[in-house]
Parts: C-alpha cells; sequence; structure tokens
C-alpha cells in the first residue's frame, strides 16, 4: 500500500497508577507564574543538560524552573504562524524545524516554514527558508548516471518531522522533501537520493532505473533522521530503514544506503513505518518505533538493533509509540496508551495508563507523545499537559497552561483578575471529556462544588467537606454528567463553590 501524499502527523503485565475519580477537588495546585507554556497539547520537544525546549511556540525551561520563555526574537514564531515540528541541540546551539497547517479549499496541510537557527543558546536566532527544488531540477546525478526525479517545487507537505546535526552537516527528514542535507548548517541543501522500494542497498557503483518520485514509492518519504554516536547516518521512511556509513561526509552523488524493510521474522523490523530513531548511550542501541505503512503485513511497536540493522529486537508489539528516550538501561516509551517504562533495558515493561499527583492528573484520553531528558528529569508531553519525573516515575509533576486568576500570563497579559474560572469554556464532553474548575480559597474551612441547571436545579454536588486553606488555589473537574451519570443537556450550567461560608459562582455553557 502506498501511503498517499496527505497532511500525515500525528498525533504487559506491571504496575498502573488508578484513575482519579472525575468529581473532586485538588489541591493546592502548584503556584501560578506569569510564564506559562502556551497549550497543554506538547507534541515535540528538545533537551539538552538543563535546558528543555517545549512546542508548539518552543518555550524554554532550565533547571526545571516554574517559567517558561518565550522566543521573543524568533519572529516566524513569535509574529507568524510558525510551529515547533523537530529540535535538535548542542552546547549554545539550537537547530529548529518549523512548520503550520495551511488551509486549501476546506483542506489543511503540513507545510514546511523552514527553520530557525541560534548558535546562542536562542537569545538572538537566524531564519533559513524552506529548501525546495528548482522546477527544471528533472533529474539527479548518482555515480556516472542520471536518476530522474520529481522536484519538489513547494513546501506543503514537506514540514522538517525530524533534525540532527553534527559540527555544520544538518539532515531533516521532510515527508515529500525526502532526506535533506546541508554541508553549510543550512545555507544550501541538497536532496539525497534513497533506495527505492525493490532495492535494499544503494551504491554508486551499480546501474539503477526508477524514477525518484515520492508519489509513486514509500521509501521516498522522509520522516526521522538520526546521526549515531559513529557518524552513520539512519533515516526512516514511510518504506523502512536506511542506513549509510558515509552520508555525513560523502558527495550527495556517493551517499550509500542500505536498507532494512519489515520480513515478518520475529528479529525484524515490525513495520515500515520509522516515526522516531533514538540512540541510547549507555549501550550503543539504536531505537526505532515502528507504525503501519502496509496494513495488511505491517504491526506497530518498537525495535532496537545493535548490529547496524542485520538483526532487531522486537518491543511493544501492537502499541502505537510516538518517541522514546531513555536513562541508561531504563527505556520510556510514549504512546497512544500512556507511557511504558523499562527499567531493564527492555526485558520487561511497565505501563502508566494516566499519570496522577496528588494535586491533578493528566485526563485519561489523554495520548502521551513526546519525551526528552534534562540532567536529573525526564519530560513527557501529552494533549493534556506536561509531566516530568526525577525517581523513573514513581512520583510526577505537572505542567499545564497557567492561568493565573489575577494578571493573566505572557500571552494574555492584560486579563481581568476573577475569584474563579472553568475551561475549556464552552465544554464539550464529545470532544474535551471534562472541565476543570480553578478557584481560590477565600476562606479556610470546608469546600464544596455544586452544579446547577438553567432552572436553578441542582445537577450534582462535585465534593463536600474538603479542607481547604485561604489564599491557596484548587482545581475541581467535572465529567458533564449529573448525579445519576447521565449525560446533561445542552445549556449554560451554573456553579456554586463554598468554602468556609463564602461562595463564588460561575457558569459554563455545555455544548455537544
Amino acid at each position: 500500500m502506498l501511503i498517499r501524499l496527505t497532511a500525515l502527523f500525528f498525533v504487559f503485565s506491571g504496575w498502573m497508577l488508578p484513575a482519579p475519580a472525575l468529581a473532586q477537588i485538588t489541591g493546592p495546585t502548584p503556584p501560578e507564574t506569569f510564564n506559562s507554556i502556551s497549550q497543554n497539547s506538547v507534541s515535540n520537544m528538545g533537551a539538552l543538560g538543563d535546558s528543555l525546549w517545549v512546542g508548539p511556540l518552543m518555550m524554554l525551561n532550565v533547571r526545571n524552573s516554574l517559567d517558561f520563555t518565550f522566543p521573543e526574537r524568533a519572529d516566524s514564531i513569535a509574529a507568524g504562524p510558525g510551529r515547533l515540528f523537530s529540535i535538535a541541540l548542542a552546547p549554545d546551539t539550537v537547530f529548529a524545524g518549523l512548520g503550520f497547517n495551511f488551509v486549501s479549499g476546506g483542506s489543511s496541510v503540513q507545510t514546511s516554514l523552514g527553520f530557525h537557527v541560534s548558535t546562542d543558546g536562542g537569545l538572538n536566532w537566524d531564519y533559513i527558508p524552506p529548501p525546495l527544488d528548482n522546477p527544471d531540477q528533472t533529474f539527479i546525478t548518482y555515480g556516472n548516471q542520471q536518476i530522474q526525479s520529481v522536484p519538489v517545487i513547494v513546501p506543503q507537505q514537506s514540514p522538517p518531522y525530524n533534525v540532527d546535526f553534527r559540527s555544520e552537516t544538518v539532515f531533516f527528514a521532510g515527508w515529500a522533501s525526502g532526506i535533506r542535507r546541508s554541508m553549510d548548517f543550512g545555507e544550501t541543501w541538497e536532496r539525497l537520493l534513497l533506495p527505492p522500494r525493490d532495492a535494499s542497498i544503494l551504491t554508486p557503483e551499480n546501474t539503477y532505473n526508477f524514477v525518484f518520485d515520492p508519489r509513486l514509492d514509500n521509501n521516498f518519504l522522509g520522516f526521522s533522521v538520526m546521526i549515531d554516536r559513529d557518524g552513520n547516518v539512519w533515516a526512516g521512511t514511510a518504506g523502512g530503514l536506511n542506513i549509510s556509513d558515509n552520508a555525513l561526509t560523502a558527495p550527495a552523488n556517493q551517499v550509500r544506503w542500505n536498507k532494512k524493510r519489515r520480513t515478518g521474522l520475529s528479529d525484524g523490523l515490525l513495520g515500515n513505518w520509522i516515526i522516531r530513531i533514538r540512540e541510547n548511550n549507555f549501550d550503543g542501541g539504536v531505537w526505532m518505533t515502528n507504525w503501519i505503512a502496509d496494513s495488511g503485513t505491517d504491526q506497530q511497536g518498537v525495535v532496537v538493533t545493535y548490529d547496524m540493522g542485520e538483526s532487531f529486537q522486537q518491543h511493544l508489539v501492537g502499541e502505537q509509540i510516538y518517541d522514546l528516550t531513555f536513562e541508561g538501561e531504563r527505556i520510556y516509551a510514549a504512546g497512544t496508551n500512556g507511557l511504558f517504562i523499562s527499567p531493564d533495558n527492555g526485558q520487561s515493561w511497565n505501563q502508566i495508563r494516566q499519570i496522577s499527583t496528588p494535586n491533578g492528573f493528566i485526563k485519561a484520553s489523554a495520548n502521551y507523545l513526546s519525551l526528552a531528558k534534562t540532567t536529573d528529569r525526564v519530560w513527557v508531553g501529552t494533549t493534556d499537559g506536561l509531566a516530568s519525573t526525577d525517581d523513573g516515575g514513581e512520583t510526577w509533576q505537572l505542567t499545564r497552561v497557567n492561568f493565573p486568576l489575577q494578571g493573566g500570563n505572557q500571552f494574555v497579559p492584560d486579563a481581568r483578575d476573577v475569584r474563579s474560572y472553568a475551561y475549556p469554556n464552552p465544554f464539550s464532553r464529545r470532544v474535551h471529556e471534562l472541565v476543570r474548575i480553578k478557584f481560590e480559597a477565600p476562606h479556610s474551612g470546608n469546600a464544596s462544588i455544586r452544579l446547577y441547571d438553567f432552572g436553578m436545579n441542582l445537577i450534582r454536588e462535585l465534593d463536600a467537606g474538603v479542607p481547604v486553606t485561604r489564599g491557596e488555589t484548587y482545581e475541581a473537574v467535572w465529567d458533564g454528567t449529573d448525579g445519576g451519570g447521565r449525560i446533561v443537556a445542552n445549556g449554560p450550567v451554573f456553579y456554586i463553590i463554598s468554602a468556609g461560608g463564602s461562595d463564588i459562582t460561575g457558569k459554563i455553557l455545555v455544548l455537544d
């Protein structure tokens, strides 16, 4: 099955944290901060030392501080539509791949916006436009022959899904744009030829007869790229895994590749769509996530190779995994069904379906999308916030969009002061699953929250008799049902928070 050029992206035995009830008051919540993250869906992150970069607006956090700094001089993000699609880091150097959703004719297509590059730790930024072909580039020289190619002349369907660099040499995987390389840190780019579907190697000594057209061959659709510690380049596509021992230094027409595809064997790839490639510095194992490219044969899961792709160990078979990171022999895998942690280099796996703390939780329906490792913490990006742990997943710290009750945040600095608010509001149970109600306790005592319909008939009491402390901030959740578990009708729902003899009121608009 050929994966068409459409807008594609995402989104065991062991212990599990219990799912919290969806009718409770928790807190006190973490301290409020003006410099909050921009949104709760975190699909891309990068880390180096104590520094963490978080998408989609490329926020910077240093040493697990409360503040996330916004890159004001990165104009394509600060004043344009750009969002972080990929990031590679070195000391003082950031190479960030940018993209956005281009809407045309009612359809949304993920589109390249180029790159932002900083060599001073993010204080100043240079912009690199999307690398594209000239319309007359209909052949690529390889060895002593000319390979017919279809030029990629528009940025649509060519977002930089993955980027990596070593010194001045940069690679990025850009779907329709395939795998591209710059040997002068982004000043100029070249499109690297990849093996066609029916070839297991590509070498300049051989003669080939194929058209380099991403519409005809899944192996020309680039999705992931990595440079390992020995200088080998690993390129994942929708058609398999490509490994080169000379792509870091050889001229483009001399770059050779060894391609691996699913064979159905227990020591092979699970699936041919390689989403993410990561090297574990602990033992040099190269781990990668496999997705289904051919629904008839492929499987989802994770594989690792220690012999340059000659054989693979298969893990988490059947799980849709987005990202991987490592703490020595401890392996983390983030996926649709939560977070998986192996304490013993893949021999066994524990599953956390829902990350929870005494003061909050990631909602049960969230996908776990991205991972990053700072000096002493592992960070997990989900569709419902950012979680981090410094003890291998035993305990967690949650970071979500922080909109203070007084003073707003860096994205809405002039917000009016309130005593409480509900978010999202309007609320759709079908879309959002649950709504959170945030409030500051006006007095110490016991708190409760009651919900009423438009006729002021009691719908549900979320909690009763929960001790709260004056001046502290708390949060409650509601799943859109009444006391009997029935979904409430569309319309306004009023809430009354009673705490220490005082009441706080608010309204939630419920929609389908």
